[in-house]
């Protein structure tokens, strides 16, 4: 499922792609999302791994509404893969993808006019399909 589709008619296009859960059931990664990223251009074809945590889910839905505001948005972040965008008075959206182990990458797109509440919909039919799981523990009795 792409939590991001951004492409434009020159070719230029950013898929984040959500496809599962990292370590199902398993408590250390029960939380985290693995996703594709796929990044083409004129001069760049690149399929790259992103993990992403509720927290991310929730920045990106924040940072949503500031893109409109002329203000950055990140996905990912420290720990490694970082998606970041911004989009211009005209509506351009510059995205700078940065891997620090294999590459930095800056696209132009010019993304549809109704992009934005596309994406959050997006992000709801992500978050509708890997629920935040509440890993319940029994009860310790204490004797």
């Amino acid at each position: 499922m792409n939590l991001i589709d951004l492409g434009d008619p020159e070719g230029n296009r950013c898929v984040v792609r959500v496809t599962g859960r990292y370590q199902p059931g398993n408590l250390t990664g029960h939380e985290i999302l693995r996703a594709d990223v796929l990044i083409s251009a004129s001069f760049v074809d690149a399929r790259l791994e992103i993990y992403l945590f509720q927290q991310d889910l929730d920045t990106w839905q924040h940072d949503l509404t500031r893109l409109v505001r002329g203000e950055g948005a990140t996905i990912g972040g420290d720990r490694g893969l970082r998606l970041d965008f911004f989009m211009y008075d005209d509506r351009r959206l510059a995205l700078t993808v940065q891997d620090p182990d294999r590459l930095t990458v800056m696209l132009g797109i010019e993304p549809p006019e109704t992009w934005i509440q596309d994406h959050h919909q997006r992000l709801d039919q992500v978050r509708a399909t890997w629920p935040s799981e509440v890993v319940e523990t029994a009860p310790v009795a204490y004797e």
